[in-house]
């Protein structure tokens, strides 16, 4: 298999998951409250093993690497974004967890995560620090020899604050920039641990957490004091890739409702698809989307083999798809009219879904700046070709 093409099997499970999302998970998606956790939809990620294979497990056809991510996001999200956000705040929250917990951490909380019983989330953002992730204020200050008290704010954090446990980065040396940085598990219910709800405009659920001296000690490290920051960033990277599934996903989504909808809408004495400026604009939207799926899933390959310049093409496939899936669906509404408009449209909802992922996880002008500093410092424009 090459990073441009999926064998027989692969398109097999993609077409297997998109019928799963709309025909099972999509009923309960409708049955959630927007902005909050929908606890059965977790549930049912979990029963039906698709929570696994956000660490690494399962043998299907895709394997559990990141390709195998990116397909099963993409495949959800077009079925029903809101399984799609779900299963991926699941593994932001638990994949710390996974790859730098204890044994009786991830017995204690990994375990019922992939199982859809717990709600996990990754608390890194704040109201003072977004893109800089570095700069982040929340104090760990020592608490005795192996403890320490966080005191401070969380902002735009997903799944807060419903989840069952957090993972928080906080500052335990100060003027250290990201050296100084620190990863711990922390259960929603410690004491001095509070959280509001904000009211956002894509659906899914977004809080505030403030910590009040919330203690924590050695058993809630994730990895090392002070190398926090590397939790953040490797769990970063594994998941930049298939924010650009989920995007494709949207897009995707988006391409095939003007499809059906242009196709079959009676205009000027003909079909609305008859119109050059209407068949010249699905083709566009149609060519953007292939292109932009091709990335992701070169960079998933790349992820996968090991690859030196991963986080350069996980930044070109983000910020190609996320642009992407924004144009596709503007133009999908546009070639609606008024109807995409209307509330509980296919569309009206891609339309709040897709504007965020253009700033989670890395803006898009943060993108372009890892894209940048890699091509200035001597890895050429064309180091990032695949094979």
């Amino acid at each position: 298999m090459t990073a441009f093409s999926l064998n027989p099997q692969q398109i097999a499970w993609r077409t297997e998951l998109r019928a799963l999302a709309a025909e099972r998970l999509r009923p309960l998606a409708e049955k959630g409250e927007p902005g909050r956790v929908n606890r059965p939809l977790v549930a049912a990620l979990g029963e039906l093993g698709l929570l696994d294979r956000l660490f690494g497990a399962g043998d299907g056809p895709a394997g559990g690497g990141a390709l195998g991510l990116c397909l099963l996001r993409e495949s959800l999200a077009h079925g029903c974004t809101e399984a799609e956000t779900a299963l991926a705040l699941q593994g932001l929250g638990a994949h710390p967890v996974a790859e730098y917990g204890s044994a009786a951490q991830r017995d204690r909380w990994l375990t019922p995560a992939r199982e859809g019983r717990a709600v996990a989330a990754f608390a890194l953002s704040e109201p003072g620090a977004g893109s800089d992730a570095a700069a982040l204020a929340l104090r760990a200050s020592p608490d005795g020899a192996s403890s320490w008290r966080l005191t401070g704010e969380k902002c735009w954090i997903s799944n807060a604050p419903e989840a069952d446990f957090y993972t928080v980065f906080a500052r335990t040396t100060q003027d250290a920039g990201a050296r100084g940085v620190t990863a711990f598990l922390v259960p929603a219910d410690r004491a001095g641990l509070s959280g509001t709800p904000l009211d956002m405009l894509s659906p899914h659920p977004i809080g505030a957490l403030a910590f009040d001296g919330v203690r924590v000690t050695a058993d809630d490290l994730l990895g090392e004091p002070d190398r926090g920051f590397r939790v953040a960033m490797t769990t970063l990277n594994r998941f930049r890739p298939s924010v650009g599934a989920f995007a494709v996903g949207m897009a995707d989504a988006a391409l095939d409702a003007a499809l059906a909808h242009t196709a079959g809408r009676d205009a000027f004495g003909g079909k609305l698809s008859d119109l050059q400026a209407v068949s010249h604009q699905i083709a566009e939207m149609a060519t953007r989307t292939e292109a932009a799926r091709l990335m992701v899933y070169a960079a998933a390959a790349a992820y996968d083999r090991g690859e030196p310049d991963v986080a350069r093409r996980a930044a070109m496939a983000k910020l190609l798809a996320t642009e992407t899936a924004q144009f596709v669906v503007d133009a999908a509404v546009q070639l609606h009219g008024a109807c995409a408009l209307r509330r509980g449209h296919l569309l009206e909802h891609l339309y709040r879904e897709v504007r965020a992922p253009r700033i989670y996880e890395g803006a898009s002008e943060v993108q372009r700046g890892i894209i940048a500093k890699d091509l200035y410092a001597g890895g050429g424009a064309g180091a990032a070709t695949s094979e």
